[in-house]
């Protein structure tokens, strides 16, 4: 029977890191929407019957952290501070860490601030824990 190849195993999305301004920033339960896009500039050269295409800016998604709802101040102060108009950027990285906690990508986001701050709905009836959710703006973003 042949063995199995360990390095050919998928990653878990489960074993990541989030660290803001260089500082691990606690334990979120999700991240969601890191993507880059590059727009498409379109042109034609007189008679020429083909439209001919070049990458134009390149553009990132909002990222948005999901975490359980602890009595901290740290986001709550950015979000406040980005809501009466003295936001700060901050460089927020995402590590992916394989089962023996080894770094195996890093997203480095730069130039974030945040842009919505919401808790999950409430409910007399639920077991539920109250969620956190953070969205950011992203000016740039490397992967490492």
């Amino acid at each position: 029977m042949p063995s199995r190849r360990s390095d050919l195993d998928h990653v878990g999305s489960y074993n990541f890191r989030v660290e803001i301004g260089g500082v691990t920033a606690g334990f979120f339960k999700g991240v969601d929407g890191i993507n880059a896009e590059l727009e498409v500039i379109e042109f034609q050269d007189g008679d020429d019957l083909t439209l001919r295409k070049r990458p134009g800016r390149a553009k990132f998604g909002d990222v948005t952290l999901k975490k359980g709802y602890i009595v901290t101040a740290d986001l709550q102060n950015w979000w406040k501070q980005a809501r009466e108009g003295q936001y700060v950027r901050r460089d927020i990285s995402i590590i992916l860490n394989d089962n023996a906690g080894n770094a195996l990508r890093t997203w480095f986001l730069y130039g974030c601030w945040p842009k919505n701050w919401k808790i999950s709905a409430l409910d007399g009836k639920g077991n539920d824990v109250v969620t956190e959710e953070i969205t950011f703006v992203v000016e740039d973003l490397q992967i490492g």
